[in-house]
C-alpha cells in the first residue's frame, strides 16, 4: 500500500528484551494464577479466565474491525496506523485456541444452564449446540482475519526475508509467488476492498451471536435483541482505544515520530469520543425500554449490576444503594467507558496531546475490563460483589495481558512487522 509518506516496507528488528521479559513475567504470574486456582478454587480460576477471554478476543476482533473500516470507507488518514489496529487481531488465533480450552470449563462457566435450561430454551442451551456454533463462529472468524493480515501486509515485505533473522519461512510462505511491489500493493486494495466487508458483516452478526451464547445465557431467564450489538460495539471501541495507545507509545520510536502526527491523534481522539457516545446510546437504548416495561424477567439484569437505584418508578439518587453488590463496580466501568472520554475529549487540543489521548484511551481500556466483569460475575455469583476481585482474578488477568501484549510484540516487530516508510 502507498502513502503520502512513501512507499512501506517491513523492517524486521529484534524484539526489546525489558518489554518482552516483563511479558513473560506477566505470563508466568497468570499460569501460576490459573493453576493454583483450578487446584485451590477452580470455580474462581474459570470464572476469571472467561472474562478476560472475552476481553482480550473481542479487543483484538475490535482492532481487526478499525482496519476494515479503514478500507471500507477508503480513509486515506490512518497511513501505517491502520496496520497498529491490524497488529492487535494478530490475537485472534489464539483467542481461538484458548476457547477450545475453556471447553474444559464449561460445567463452571455455563452452571446455571448446563444440567437444565428453562423451558422453552432446550434447543438453543446445550453444550453441544453452544460450542459447536461458537468454536465454528470463532475458527471462521480466525482464518477470515489470518487472510486479511497475510493480503494486508504482503505489499510490505518484498525482501522482508533477506532482511530477517527469524522466521525466514514465515516470510517467503506470506511472499510466494512474488509479482513486484506495485502489482502486489495494487492486487491487495482490490483484495481488502472484498475481504473487509465480509469480515465486518462475519463479526456484526456472527459475533452477535457468539455475545449471547458465552454472556447473554450466563443468566439464561434474561433476554435482551440489542445486547449483542452493544457487545459487539465495545469490541470496536476497544481496538480505536487500544490502537490509540499504541500509538502514543510509538510516537516516542525514531521510526515512528514523524508518523504519529498531531491531525492523526485528533482523528483517533475524535472516534474515541464519538464511539463512546453511540456505546452510551446503546447502553441506554436497552436499559429504558426494560427500565419502562419492568418485567422482572427483564429487569434482573440492571437490578443484579446497579442495584434498584436505577429501576425505581421515580428516580431520585440514594448513597446507600453503592452498597448493593456490583454498583460499584459497574458505575467505575461506566465512567472509565463513557464519562471520562466524554468530558476530557469535548475539545480540540485533548485529543492532540499526546499524554491526555494516552491516558484517556488507557482509561477507557481499563473501564471495558471492569465492564466486561460486570457482565460475567453478577450472574454466576449475584450475592457477593467482590467476587470478580481477588489474587486468581488479578494474576489471571496479568497473565492475559502479557500473552496479549507478547504476541503483539512478536507480530510488529519479527513478523510480519509494522510497515514503514521506506527512507532508502
Amino acid at each position: 500500500m502507498v502513502s503520502a509518506a512513501g512507499t512501506l516496507r517491513a523492517n524486521p528488528r529484534e524484539l526489546p528484551r525489558t518489554w518482552v521479559a516483563v511479558c513473560l513475567a506477566l505470563v508466568a504470574i497468570g499460569v501460576i494464577a490459573f493453576v493454583g486456582g483450578l487446584l485451590r478454587d477452580p470455580a474462581t480460576a474459570w470464572r476469571a479466565f472467561h472474562v478476560n477471554f472475552l476481553y482480550f478476543t473481542t479487543l483484538s476482533l475490535g482492532g481487526l474491525m478499525l482496519s476494515c473500516a479503514l478500507v471500507i470507507i477508503g480513509a486515506h488518514w490512518a497511513g501505517p496506523l491502520r496496520h497498529v489496529a491490524e497488529g492487535l487481531a494478530a490475537w485472534v488465533p489464539v483467542g481461538f485456541l484458548l476457547l477450545l480450552v475453556q471447553f474444559f470449563g464449561r460445567e463452571t462457566i455455563h452452571a446455571n444452564w448446563i444440567h437444565g435450561a428453562p423451558p422453552g430454551k432446550e434447543g438453543w442451551l446445550n453444550i453441544a449446540r453452544v460450542y459447536t456454533t461458537d468454536i465454528a463462529l470463532l475458527g471462521i472468524l480466525t482464518a477470515l482475519t489470518l487472510v486479511y493480515l497475510r493480503t494486508s501486509f504482503r505489499p510490505a515485505l518484498g525482501g522482508a526475508g533477506e532482511r530477517a533473522e527469524r522466521a525466514k519461512g514465515l516470510f517467503a510462505s506470506w511472499t510466494r509467488g512474488w509479482r513486484g511491489e506495485d502489482e502486489e500493493a495494487a492486487a491487495s486494495v482490490r483484495r481488502l476492498k472484498v475481504l473487509a466487508p465480509i469480515c465486518a458483516l462475519v463479526y456484526a452478526f456472527g459475533y452477535t451471536i457468539f455475545a449471547f451464547d458465552q454472556v447473554m445465557s450466563l443468566n439464561p431467564t434474561w433476554f435482551s435483541n440489542i445486547f449483542g450489538w452493544y457487545f459487539t460495539w465495545a469490541g470496536f471501541l476497544n481496538g480505536v482505544a487500544a490502537t490509540a495507545l499504541v500509538c502514543v507509545l510509538l510516537a516516542r520510536s525514531p521510526d515512528w515520530d514523524a508518523l504519529i502526527t498531531r491531525s492523526r491523534l485528533h482523528d483517533l481522539g475524535k472516534m474515541i469520543f464519538a464511539f463512546s457516545i453511540f456505546w452510551m446510546y446503546l447502553f441506554f437504548a436497552q436499559y429504558i425500554v426494560i427500565w419502562y416495561g419492568n418485567l422482572p424477567e427483564e429487569t434482573q439484569f440492571f437490578r443484579s449490576r446497579l442495584g434498584t437505584q436505577f429501576l425505581q418508578e421515580t428516580w431520585h439518587w440514594v448513597w446507600t444503594n453503592l452498597d448493593q453488590p456490583y454498583v460499584k463496580l459497574s458505575l467505575t466501568a461506566w465512567l472509565g467507558c463513557w464519562v471520562i472520554p466524554f468530558v476530557v475529549l469535548l475539545g480540540q487540543v485533548p485529543k492532540e496531546t499526546k499524554p491526555i489521548l494516552g491516558s484517556v484511551a488507557l482509561i477507557s481500556l481499563l473501564g471495558f475490563w471492569l465492564e466486561r466483569n460486570a457482565l460475567v460475575w453478577p450472574s454466576l455469583v449475584p450475592g457477593d460483589g467482590l467476587a470478580w476481585f481477588g489474587a486468581i482474578q488479578i494474576g489471571v488477568a496479568l497473565g492475559f495481558l502479557g500473552s496479549f501484549a507478547l504476541v503483539f510484540l512478536v507480530f510488529s516487530r519479527v513478523f510480519p512487522t509494522l510497515p514503514l516508510p521506506d527512507r532508502s
